[in-house]
């Protein structure tokens, strides 16, 4: 490691490792681009459809080809130069964003949607590699002992752009046009791939033999499932967002319970994100070490609290207030998830295991949407959001239970 990434510990000193600096801007910069484009094409799609189904071809446009990309992503990222795919998948993300603003001003020959649907698509394809390259890199910038202040880092720059980027992009669209925000959107992809293009990083040696792409696939598979505080890590976030999914719920909550207006929306979406970002603030400036597994346990214990207590709430301020405190809450599992798999997983397989996190973390949200709103069809919208928080209280229990490393876990016993 260079004297830049052994600076004395504090999250200003890695703020000022250019190193680091230069990822972190990768990340915002990938992550405000395509979250600019998510919102611009929902309003497109429905401007040209009037259709609310038509709405959720746009989320199924890009999950398929996530999902189906991104195990190969992972072995590719373990055996190709890490810069050149990440800069690659950023210029697909500025490819998407320019193809959709050429549809927004007619420019192209076809006509309807299904243009828009495969420029979707190619945005998930890019997606599946831009968190392994981002985990990748991130242990190639930073030493050991500062991971947990550069997670901590990591989930401000990562909850700041999921605030942001929507922000942005309907602030752009609305005063605008679409074109002007897909425009915005691929000139962050661009500022994404320059921030790569100039990052002065060692590359690890790729072997001498390249294994066969379905047993490197595999080795990354067994090496998850093989390893108890991961896979608990992994599993007990997956199922506590899956079962916890009332932000997809807002809408009724705020109409029916609430009884409060649609500027409400934007209140209670931002109140996770901002929970999680200080507690990223937190965790950057008083890295987590001692009692780590206990300190995540309760703090999906207390997500899973959260949620009831949101469902059982009729006050717009206080519901606020507990999105607050489920997001701090869920920023402490994000931290601790995070500098779990960067601190147990080996150099050669970051790309593997990275994606196979964010198939777990994707899959989450995309079905616990879903869920909430097959629950609430099924039970009624008060009764689903309680069954999930206790729920989610069932699976700590049942993770303590089945997973002691997890539950024992010091982060200095992975160091």
């Amino acid at each position: 490691m260079s004297a830049e990434a052994a600076e004395p510990p504090g999250a200003l000193s890695l703020l000022r490792n250019r190193r680091f600096a230069a990822v972190l801007a990768y990340r915002i910069c990938a992550l405000l681009s395509y979250q600019i484009v998510a919102v611009s094409v929902g309003w497109h799609i429905y401007e040209l459809t009037r259709n609310t189904f038509s709405l959720g071809l746009v989320g199924l446009a890009e999950v398929l080809p996530f999902f189906c990309v991104a195990p190969f992503a992972g072995h590719l990222v373990d055996h190709l130069p890490r810069r050149r795919l990440g800069t690659a998948a950023c210029a697909a993300l500025a490819t998407t964003a320019l193809v959709l603003a050429a549809v927004a001003l007619d420019l192209l020959p076809a006509r309807g949607t299904w243009p828009i649907y495969a420029a979707i698509a190619l945005t998930g394809i890019a997606r599946s590699f831009l968190s392994p390259i981002f985990n990748a890199l991130f242990a190639r910038v930073l030493a050991r002992e500062d991971f947990v202040r550069g997670a901590g880092l990591g989930s401000v720059v990562f909850q700041t752009g999921l605030v942001a980027g929507p922000a942005l992009g309907g602030l752009l669209v609305g005063f605008g046009g679409k074109a002007l925000a897909y425009g915005v959107a691929a000139a962050f992809a661009l500022l994404a791939a320059a921030a790569l293009s100039r990052l002065q990083v060692e590359e690890p040696t790729p072997p001498a033999v390249s294994p066969p792409i379905f047993a490197s696939i595999a080795e990354g598979i067994r090496f998850v499932f093989a390893h108890q505080i991961m896979l608990g890590a992994m599993a007990l976030d997956m199922f506590s967002v899956l079962l916890g999914g009332v932000v997809a719920m807002l809408p009724a909550f705020i109409h029916d319970i609430l009884l409060y207006g649609p500027q409400g929306l934007g209140i209670l979406r931002a109140a996770p994100a901002l929970g999680s970002i200080g507690v990223g603030l937190w965790l950057a400036r008083h890295p987590l070490q001692r009692h780590a597994g206990r300190v995540l346990l309760f703090a999906v214990a207390g997500f899973g609290l959260c949620v009831i207590a949101f469902g059982l709430s009729r006050s717009f301020w206080l519901s606020a207030g507990i999105l607050l405190a489920y997001g701090a809450c869920d920023g402490v599992s994000v931290v601790v998830r995070s500098t779990i798999l960067q601190l147990a997983t080996p150099d050669e397989m970051r790309g593997r295991v990275s994606s196979i996190n964010g198939i777990f973390i994707s899959s989450s949200n995309e079905l616990g949407a879903f869920y909430a709103g097959t629950m609430a069809r099924l039970l009624g919208l008060i009764p689903a959001v309680l069954v999930g928080g206790c729920a989610i209280l069932g699976v700590v229990g049942t993770t303590a239970a089945k997973a002691p490393r997890l539950r024992r876990l010091d982060l200095r016993e992975l160091e």
